[in-house]
């Protein structure tokens, strides 16, 4: 069986320094599958590259080689000293690298465990691969069982529905307070990252008409761009707060820029219709005396951070009964490694009876010169079939033995049968070419 080696490096294991770098990598458009052709050990290759993780999946018959041209040709891509690369890097082989690219597509193995941004980089690196026609047999099928792993855990757990960043928390809390957002109207005061997040998670779910009130009008213009918001006037949030539903700060004031007086007044134009406000700013932008207000909401960093720590312990939780999908997965891709240990015997099987069927038909046809087309196809499917059924039990048979430690023993005796170990040099060559494709 053809070795499947891993060799990365991601935020576990590599310092924030080296990960600036990854994340300067990750912008360039330089690919290293173009170089696989350099590559004399390596047969199918695999590239996935994020801000937080770089990673080569490949096959080689000469592993310790194998590894050695990968790891070059990841210290030239990353142009990172290999001294200074040697600690980050981790190194897995066969079960130990399928069982870890199961692990990082169902996002267990993420600086965020459960989010779902992987699986699609994942594929994205496929596709890639695919263009570059790195990958085969094996690569292929262990990427396609990479990707219905990591659907069946999000199927079966819970891993990605609680919310563990402060910013979708905040948006989850929305969710509960008023069940649909699609009709509510969302004020953004502030534009940085936390806004910025936000306003991401808000677009998911379903809202269509966000404002964007920011000191910098650049960047309230920028954020609404994105996110096809509208900005207003810093100075009019006042004004804003009469027509919104949900107000979120994040600015960089020192003192609060809503006071419990203001926010009573605006109160009285809304006809107490309920406004939820979430301060998700350090120092706070809302005086918390705001929430003492009739038919007014407050939450800020403190309350969403608990709900932050009780939802990473829930997906803690999940991730237990994720690692038991995958280790149950990986057994199932072995028995499937296992069986490309017999599949060259069974070509040369399927070989030597189709040379017999060809040459004995031929002779047969020779003698019977009056056969009409019809008649000759008749036969032709006759003899396919006979010989179909004659070997499906003993291909049947090797594929069976194929997951016990003694294989090899029923490949010999396999081939001392149908003297397969006494072929033509043109079947040599048909076995040797089967051997290459593990």
């Amino acid at each position: 069986m053809c070795p499947i080696l891993l060799l990365g490096m991601n935020h576990k294991t590599a310092p924030v320094e080296i990960r600036e770098q990854l994340a300067l990598v990750c912008r360039d458009q330089a690919d290293p599958l173009a170089q696989h052709h350099r590559l004399q050990h390596v047969d199918e290759l695999f590239f996935l590259s994020t801000c937080n993780r770089v990673e080569f999946l490949f096959t080689s018959n000469h592993p310790e080689a194998g590894r050695a041209q990968v790891k070059e040709l990841l210290t030239r891509h990353l142009a990172i000293p290999e001294q200074v690369l040697d600690p980050c890097l981790y190194s897995y082989q066969d079960l130990a690298a399928v069982s870890h690219l199961f692990r990082v597509a169902a996002s267990l193995d993420s600086m965020v465990v459960g989010e779902p941004q992987i699986l699609g980089q994942i594929k994205s690196a496929y596709r890639q691969a695919g263009k570059h026609h790195t990958v085969g047999v094996i690569l292929n099928r262990l990427l396609h069982k990479t990707f219905s792993v990591a659907k069946r855990v999000r199927s079966e757990t819970r891993i990605g529905s609680c919310a563990v960043s402060i910013s979708y928390a905040a948006v989850e809390l929305a969710r509960k307070i008023f069940g649909e957002l699609r009709d509510k109207r969302v004020l953004l005061i502030g534009a940085g990252e936390m806004a910025e997040l936000a306003a991401e998670h808000f677009l998911a779910q379903g809202v269509n008409q966000m404002e964007v009130a920011n000191r910098t009008l650049e960047r309230a213009v920028g954020l609404a761009q994105r996110f096809r918001a509208e900005t207003i006037p810093f100075s009019h949030i006042l004004d804003a707060l009469q027509r919104v539903d949900i107000v979120l700060t994040s600015t960089g004031s020192l003192e609060p820029i809503l006071t419990h007086h203001e926010v009573k007044q605006r109160m009285r134009g809304r006809r107490n219709k309920p406004l939820f406000f979430i301060d998700i700013a350090v120092p706070r932008d809302i005086e918390a005396a705001v929430n003492r207000i009739d038919n007014v909401y407050l939450y800020d960093i403190d309350d969403l951070q608990g709900i932050v720590e009780l939802n990473k312990a829930e997906r803690c939780k999940e991730a237990e009964q994720a690692e038991h999908i995958i280790q149950a997965e990986t057994i199932k891709f072995n028995e499937w490694l296992r069986t490309l240990e017999v599949v060259p015997t069974i070509i040369a099987l399927k070989h030597k009876a189709e040379t017999i069927r060809r040459s004995e038909l031929q002779k047969t046809l020779a003698h019977l010169p009056n056969l009409g087309e019809r008649e000759r196809q008749a036969i032709e499917v006759l003899t396919q079939s006979i010989v179909n059924k004659m070997l499906h039990d003993p291909i049947l048979f090797l594929k069976k033995k194929s997951q016990r430690e003694t294989k090899q023993l029923f490949v010999d005796v396999t081939q001392q049968i149908f003297k397969l170990n006494e072929r033509d040099e043109a079947l040599g060559s048909l076995l040797d070419s089967a051997d290459h494709k593990c």
